[in-house]
């Protein structure tokens, strides 16, 4: 771990109209190369933590930042360029309907310009890595939601982005896949991508004891950071 901060909540509040508060003087910092997991009963803000730091919303109050940057201050032409940092593994997929898994997954490279070789190879090997290579010329109507869910881990690993988000990344798929999904996401920081990961599995956060936030009510209850984090 590098020590540099690369994300920072710094007393974030989120208010909906109706008077919904999600998130109420959250304030942590996240160092770059790390991995840690937010935790929290149904409701407790962490999907809404992710959307602010992939800036698909923008706090109510107090700062958000990615290497220094304001996120609130990013114009709407700036976000794109955002994005590209930001890896997302969404709850519901997001996967494009009419392209195959091999397209879906090489889309954050086709965007960034990669040669259509390089893209081949990274997809063919990320694909492998999560159990998909022989699914690579299927449309995902016809996968299943783990499937699907898997499609949508490689899409957000595949470009070695700067850091990556994750909402419950291993809700639809088996207990071993779970662990490899994991242990995969476990190994991104040490090629240069910090880590965020929002889970309801608690037994599979333990096993990989790294620092682990914990939401309550829209308030930052615990930042646990377990004795030899790895």
């Amino acid at each position: 771990m590098s020590g540099v901060t690369l994300l920072r909540f710094d007393q974030v509040a989120k208010h909906y109209r109706g008077g919904q508060t999600a998130l109420n003087d959250v304030s942590f910092d996240v160092a770059a190369g790390e991995m840690l997991f937010i935790t929290g009963h149904s409701g407790a803000g962490k999907s809404t933590l992710l959307r602010l730091i992939h800036r698909s919303e923008i706090a109510s109050r107090g700062v958000v930042s990615i290497g220094g940057q304001n996120l609130a201050r990013v114009s709407r032409r700036g976000v794109p360029k955002l994005r590209r940092q930001v890896g997302v593994v969404f709850q519901d997929h997001r996967l494009l309907l009419e392209r195959t898994v091999h397209d879906n997954v090489a889309l954050p490279l086709l965007i960034a310009g990669v040669s259509r070789s390089e893209i081949g190879r990274r997809v063919r090997t990320i694909l492998d890595r999560v159990g998909l290579l022989d699914r690579a010329s299927a449309y995902p109507t016809a996968l299943s939601s783990g499937e699907q869910q898997r499609v949508g881990i490689a899409r957000a690993v595949v470009a070695g982005p700067r850091l990556l988000v994750a909402d419950e990344p291993t809700g639809n798929l088996d207990p071993q896949l779970a662990e490899e999904i994991m242990q995969l996401f476990a190994e991104l920081p040490a090629a240069g991508t910090t880590v965020l990961v929002a889970s309801h599995d608690l037994p599979l956060v333990k096993r990989l004891r790294k620092r682990v936030l914990v939401l309550d009510h829209g308030k930052l209850v615990d930042d646990f950071r377990p004795r030899g984090e790895a």
